[in-house]
């Protein structure tokens, strides 16, 4: 991986994880929060939608693949701290 390809590795993260703490909780997280949480969106993205059949490409659907694992990851985590 070149130092491109970690750059917009981080953006895609940060983007997600600022725009699941928008759907979510209304705020985001800090720009390393954001991006830890756009990462694991995006790994729990990938893996849901490759179940499903369904495949993202570019940068667009990178972006769109993990904002829904990083929804879905702030959900569970909501569900697990009300529990």
């Amino acid at each position: 991986m070149d130092l491109m390809s970690l750059i917009i590795f981080l953006a895609i993260g940060a983007i997600a994880g600022w725009l699941a703490g928008q759907l979510i909780k209304g705020g985001g997280f800090g720009l390393i929060g954001n991006i830890i949480v756009g990462i694991v969106g995006a790994i729990i993205g990938g893996f849901l939608l490759g179940l499903l059949g369904i495949n993202t490409f570019g940068l667009v659907g990178s972006i769109i693949s993990a904002t829904i694992g990083a929804v879905v990851l702030l959900f569970l985590i909501g569900l697990f701290k009300r529990a």
